[in-house]
């Protein structure tokens, strides 16, 4: 499967492109974001804040959001999720708004969020791990609709979503390139479903 990784122009992609190479899939990464609307799948990767990151998706906005409501498999990880929504609380610009839902500072009281977490699911992405903790970097959360929420975890009390889905869209909150041999079975499996939808 060949998937169309987006660099944003803003960190280091190297991992998670990688990572989804030993989960079997076929990984061109690219700064030409006009071709990611017509690509097979597409990977927008957990590195930027939310107005950088949007400053070089805005002219694929309206035409990525239509393609994942028609079906277009994606992986999104952090930023790549915030980017999602409508807008966050850390930026200015409209979101891709595939999903309902708002990004905002976390509640808890030590932000960011850093390190090892479980994350609560019976998602079907999650088939063949059994230790569901993953790692975490980041001080916003998704405010999101619940229709699309598969996944929760808890920090210093306060519980926010952390795995989501719709249509063929995957978005962790967490990153499954960091996140050693779980995080390597998620993307195998993600590649697998990815692969069952073209």
């Amino acid at each position: 499967m060949k998937v169309l990784m987006a660099d944003y122009g803003v960190g280091n992609i190297h991992s998670i492109k990688k990572a989804l190479e030993i989960a079997g899939a076929e990984v061109e990464v690219t700064s030409d974001l006009s071709r990611l609307p017509g690509a097979q799948c597409v990977v927008l990767p957990g590195v930027g804040a939310f107005d950088a990151v949007m400053r070089n998706l805005a002219p694929v906005r309206e035409e990525l959001r239509q393609k994942f409501e028609a079906g277009l498999p994606a992986l999104t990880v952090c930023i790549g999720t915030h980017v999602m929504f409508s807008g966050s609380d850390e930026g200015e610009l409209v979101g891709i708004s595939a999903y309902g839902g708002r990004v905002r500072l976390l509640k808890s009281r030590t932000v960011p969020h850093m390190g090892w977490n479980e994350v609560v699911t019976s998602d079907p992405i999650m088939e063949g791990i059994s230790e569901r903790k993953f790692y975490f970097a980041h001080s916003y959360y998704c405010d999101a609709d619940p229709k699309v929420v598969k996944g929760i975890t808890e920090y210093e009390g306060f519980t926010f979503p952390t795995l989501m889905r719709d249509h063929n869209v995957v978005s962790t909150q967490f990153h499954p390139e960091k996140s050693s041999a779980e995080g390597q079975r998620f993307l195998r499996n993600f590649v697998e479903f990815a692969e069952g939808q073209i």
